[in-house]
């Protein structure tokens, strides 16, 4: 799985999304964070919604009872470049209000309806990120 993903971000990147954009019909963002531990740029890709000039990604993990590390670098430096499709943009990212969750969570599980599953399964609330532009 993770030479898939290191393979799918070269390829979106490469591509300035043309390729890579969806996963499998899904719509897909790139999202770099800094390391909280190596100061790095890491770069991952995951499901995203757009409200206007907003991106909403769910930090879901597939499900798991831990945060993502995107989500944990986050949280020390909110500061993320999101590209979707040909368009990178730097914003910053911020937990998403109860109202805000409440919407775009019924929005996600639309798109991604096993995104019910993973909650019910979690010992954790999946955390909306909503990225605003600087």
């Amino acid at each position: 799985m993770k030479y898939f993903a290191r393979a799918h971000i070269a390829v979106y990147r490469r591509t300035n999304g043309k390729w890579g954009a969806k996963l499998l019909w899904f719509p897909a963002a790139l999202v770099t964070t800094t390391g909280r531990k190596s100061g790095q740029p890491r770069t991952t890709a995951t499901l995203y919604l757009s409200d206007g000039e907003l991106v909403v990604l769910p930090a879901s993990y597939g499900g798991r009872d831990a945060n993502p590390a995107w989500y944990l670098n986050l949280k020390t430096d909110p500061k993320v470049r999101v590209q979707i499709r040909d368009n990178v943009r730097d914003m910053t990212a911020r937990d998403a209000t109860d109202d805000e969750r409440r919407l775009y969570w019924r929005q996600l599980t639309r798109i991604y309806p096993p995104y019910k599953g993973y909650q019910a399964a979690a010992d954790r609330r999946i955390p909306l990120v909503v990225c605003e532009p600087l």
